[in-house]
């Protein structure tokens, strides 16, 4: 049986869900879910309630909607990543990319991270499917390529979460950084490419 497609947003709504968003991400990523008032992402967004209410239909709408742009976002540097006659120096460009994204996208990894650290009850196994997918699929390359000899024999996942947790570090923990150390702040994400690159390269390049 045939179903109407829901109708599609006009410009200006789909505008305005994008500010609704930019404003939710802000919240979201500084309270966590249960922190972030609605109310106050509406006044923060220059609209009322139910004028918000309008776009999103619950806190827990508007949150899912901002979590899948979210893993989209996130998977953009996994995905470049690819088969290479050089896959040591392909690592190594992935490590940078990941290093861009947490100088540019610092708000997006925090949520990201804090919904990972209280186990995903609100994700669903739906949202997190893509990265799953593109997830398998790296590190069946990363075999591969050990395989191949063309990078060093290691235990692949562990390899995976140390290169997110060596790059997401200086987003996820910006405050910590900036306390302990805030003569780094300027030249922070130079020091770390100058800093993980050699490592990364020296680690994975077969003897």
């Amino acid at each position: 049986m045939e179903t109407d497609a829901p109708p599609k947003k006009t410009r200006i709504q789909r505008e305005r869900q994008q500010e609704i968003l930019a404003v939710a991400l802000d919240a979201f990523s500084e309270n966590g879910f249960r922190g972030a008032s609605i109310n106050q992402i509406a006044k923060s967004a220059g609209m009322s309630t139910p004028r918000l209410l309008y776009h999103f239909n619950d806190k827990e709408a508007l949150y899912r909607a901002l979590l899948r742009s979210t893993i989209l976002l996130w998977l953009g540097p996994l995905q470049k990543l690819q088969d290479s006659d050089d896959p040591v120096e392909e690592l190594c460009r992935y490590i940078r990319r990941k290093l861009v994204m947490s100088q540019k996208y610092p708000r997006e990894s925090r949520l990201f991270a804090g919904e990972i650290l209280i186990g995903v009850p609100r994700a669903g196994d739906e949202l997190f499917e893509p990265l799953r997918t593109t997830f398998d699929e790296k590190i069946a390359l990363f075999l591969n390529w050990m395989d191949a000899g063309k990078i060093t024999r290691q235990d692949p996942h562990h390899l995976m979460y140390s290169i997110w947790a060596t790059t997401q570090h200086y987003a996820d923990f910006e405050a910590q950084i900036d306390e302990l150390s805030p003569e780094k702040s300027p030249t922070l994400f130079s020091d770390a490419e100058n800093f993980l690159i050699p490592m990364y390269r020296k680690m994975l390049s077969p003897e």
